[in-house]
């Protein structure tokens, strides 16, 4: 009995120290959905604006090359991303952890069928120096009118 009693005293120690292990973070950046300009719009006419936070623990986000297109946004009606530069978002490319939030503006959306509406919505990715990728995150639907 005394042998059971050491043996359960010796396996709660060894629980409790473990679950006192320090977590390491995530190396990949996270990313939130905040809020969207609107809803609906007329084809051609509303320039869409997408709000999202983000936060990145080694702050390697965001690139000084302008070329280098590292956030892709996709509408769901179509097959291919449309790609983003996102600039350094650290003071002197510093690896610092981040948070904070930033706009994505799209373009005037059209209708690419032949109906009088339509409805979509957005995925959208974040890819740091690393070439780490940030979760998915997807907006509401917006819906797409005829101008006419």
């Amino acid at each position: 009995m005394k042998q059971l009693t050491k043996s359960f005293i010796f396996l709660g120690l060894f629980l409790s120290f473990q679950s006192c292990k320090k977590e390491e973070p995530s190396p990949f950046p996270e990313i939130e959905f905040i809020s969207i300009s609107s809803t609906e719009v007329v084809e051609f006419e509303n320039q869409l604006e997408v709000i999202i936070s983000y936060s990145d623990v080694n702050g390697d986000l965001g690139t000084i090359d302008a070329d280098d297109l590292t956030l892709k946004v996709k509408d769901s009606r179509l097959d291919d991303f449309d790609w983003y530069h996102v600039p350094p978002l650290a003071p002197n490319s510093e690896e610092l952890e981040l948070e904070g939030t930033f706009s994505i503006h799209l373009n005037p959306l059209f209708l690419l069928g032949n109906g009088d509406d339509e409805s979509t919505n957005f995925s959208i990715q974040l890819k740091d120096r690393a070439q780490n990728w940030s979760n998915q995150i997807t907006t509401p639907t917006v819906s797409i009118r005829d101008s006419l």
